[in-house]
């Protein structure tokens, strides 16, 4: 434990997907930086090497909206090429931030609520393979799931200045990497803004908003009366460690003056990882005021750690000091695209959509924009929906750009909507299903607003999404493909209410307050599902219990990371074997044999045979005495 392998649990992936040499990576690297035979100057920039990339979708923003953007249309057999202006992804979730992941379980607060998908898959690796909670470690993992797909190409520390647009559509883009002197014009069919500030939709001209509506326009009783352009703020943390001597701390000429009238509303109980009502910038414009933003959070943060070391109120702390600060402003707010639909706060608290996509559920959470200098105000007003609620397919593309998607922050919505949608791990749901639908648009020739209007396309995305684990409320797998649909399942225990046919009742997890939806028994036991008449299933996909009831994220909180398990989740079906019993055979046969197991859902191919049954021997699990298996799906 505390290693790190690449490609852990691969057999979670597709097949197809699972092995990359090293040899495929550096031929992706070769791609993207000629060799000096082949290279061609930029006129403008005559020190500049141009590079010309041609793909199906190019992604822009490498934070967890773009990371699970790219990977889920990669997955599907786009060629993609993500870009990200830093060294790293992840966005504000990555070592430069250090901001946990949360999202519509509200950390404990709305428990059986964590996200499936994507997001899951790279939450359970994290915990297996970092223990220790190593932030750069959790980069590598997003770099290891990126680069060994062999679908992406990834330009890290590359920005997107300038897009050519024609009859409302984007025809390229231009990309900058100064570290490799590269200038890269990349052709694609889609384009996808995941940047937050929506960098390609302003290049691009694409609608958007910025700052607050007022309260008439869409009747949002937490919106302001009167328009303004101010927002949240940005933040910046930081971690400590205790040592075992006294650790001084003498604070820089510029750092704020903190004292106890300036905390009011501000408590310190802690101070292991610090504080997310250290905030500014709210009131400026986020994006042209980056400098004095960090500038200022830099300043708040010296103080706050001056008034914990030095004021005599903190007396425990004289054995702790800094380990970390950070210096990039984990930014909130900035501009929001504008989709055929913007996601309202009636939307949040009642609303339904024929095309939902993707499920949040953190409360709007609104913030001072003043932030840290309204020592008179509450650092933050959340008002919590009374359930978890969807978002649209109409929300993740623009309105006037037509094959312009987004995901992330800067979705269509509201500022009062984006004040509960702007949460990383509703980001990164969100990006699943942006890229999803991208994957179903070029493979059908269609545009973004094409598929939302039909009605069959919206439900054939929703049932891929299900597929693939993402949760849409109040939908429920009618996947006309899945064989195990047609089929009848037993098992050789049940536990109480827990029965074999819940595993095709259409639903992976358990919904609070509506009843089970999982097979449980003894670990040994086994569940099967059989036909009247004999299948050719060439895939069998299960998913297990990864316990959803509990909060799993990255966190340098030991308040937050109290109650989260830094391992395999004890329920997951650790060890077992897959069989199946061929047309007219008597026998079953072991096609499979497992051990290890953390991922939530896993794929195993059978090869396309003519089968009359197929079979899971639950032999061991993480932890727990029981195994609980919560869907069995069959593809041909």
């Amino acid at each position: 434990m505390g290693g790190y392998s690449l490609l852990v649990n691969a057999a979670a992936l597709p097949a197809a997907q699972v092995n990359v040499s090293q040899g495929a990576v550096r031929r992706e690297f070769e791609k993207i930086a000629p060799p000096n035979g082949a290279r061609q100057m930029a006129a403008a920039e005559p020190h500049m090497t141009l590079v010309s990339l041609e793909t199906d979708l190019l992604v822009a923003g490498g934070g967890l909206a773009g990371v699970c953007a790219a990977i889920s249309a990669a997955r599907l057999g786009s060629k993609v090429v993500l870009v990200q202006d830093r060294s790293r992804l992840g966005g504000n979730s990555s070592s430069e931030v250090k901001m946990h992941v949360v999202g519509a379980n509200s950390h404990k607060g709305r428990g059986g609520w964590r996200e499936g998908g994507l997001l899951e898959e790279l939450r359970l690796a994290d915990a297996v393979n970092n223990p220790q909670r190593c932030w750069e470690l959790w980069d590598l993992l997003l770099y290891d799931k990126v680069v060994s797909e062999p679908n992406i190409t990834l330009l890290l520390e590359s920005v997107v200045y300038s897009a050519k647009t024609g009859n409302g559509r984007i025809e390229e883009v231009m990309v900058r990497c100064d570290k490799s002197e590269h200038l890269y014009r990349v052709k694609a069919k889609l384009f996808m803004d995941c940047t937050g500030d929506s960098r390609l939709g302003l290049e691009s001209g694409a609608e958007m908003r910025t700052g607050r509506e007022r309260r008439s326009e869409f009747g949002e009783s937490l919106a302001p009366e009167k328009p303004d352009e101010e927002t949240l703020g940005s933040s910046i943390l930081f971690t400590s460690r205790l040592y075992q001597k006294p650790m001084p701390f003498t604070p820089p000429k510029w750092a704020r003056k903190v004292t106890a009238d300036t905390l009011k509303f501000r408590k310190i109980t802690s101070w292991e990882y610090g504080y997310w009502w250290v905030e500014w910038g709210g009131s400026v414009d986020p994006i042209r005021d980056n400098e004095r933003i960090r500038f200022e959070l830099l300043s708040i943060v010296m103080g706050v750690w001056d008034h914990i070391k030095n004021s005599g109120e903190h007396t425990s702390s004289a054995n702790w000091a800094m380990d970390w600060v950070g210096f990039m402003p984990g930014k909130r707010g900035s501009r929001r695209l504008v989709g055929d639909h913007l996601l309202s706060q009636n939307d949040l608290l009642r609303g339904d959509f024929a095309d939902a996509v993707a499920i949040g559920g953190w409360p709007m959470d609104d913030h001072p924009p003043g932030g840290f200098d309204r020592a008179d105000l509450p650092p933050a007003v959340q008002i919590r929906t009374p359930e978890v609620f969807n978002i649209p397919l109409r929300s993740f593309y623009s309105k006037n750009v037509s094959n312009l998607m987004m995901a992330g922050r800067n979705i269509s919505a509201t500022h009062v909507a984006f004040t509960s949608t702007r949460v990383m791990a509703t980001c990164a749901v969100g990006g699943q299903a942006a890229g999803t639908a991208a994957a179903m648009c070029l493979d059908r020739g269609i545009t973004p607003r094409q598929l939302a209007s039909e009605p069959k396309l919206v439900s054939a995305l929703q049932q891929r999404l299900m597929r693939d684990d993402q949760t849409i409320k109040n939908v429920r797998n009618s996947d006309p493909a899945d064989l195990a649909r047609m089929a009848r399942a037993t098992a050789s225990a049940e536990i109480g209410d827990a029965k074999a046919l819940l595993v095709l009742d259409g639903v992976a997890r358990d919904i609070p307050g509506q009843g089970i939806h999982h097979w449980e028994a003894p670990a040994g036991s086994w569940i099967a599902l059989e036909w009247e008449k004999a299948q050719r299933v060439g895939e069998l996909q299960i998913t297990f219990d990864t316990g959803f009831q509990r909060e799993l994220t990255l966190t340098s909180s030991d308040s937050i990371n109290r109650g989260i398990v830094r391992a395999a989740q004890p329920e997951t079906v650790r060890d077992y074997e897959v069989q199946v019993r061929k047309a007219g055979a008597p026998d079953w046969t072991t096609v499979e044999t497992v051990t290890g197991n953390f991922q939530r859902v896993r794929r195993h191919k059978l090869g396309g045979v003519d089968v009359a049954a197929v079979r899971v021997v639950a032999k061991a699990t993480n932890g727990s005495d029981s195994v609980r298996i919560f869907e069995l799906r069959c593809y041909a």
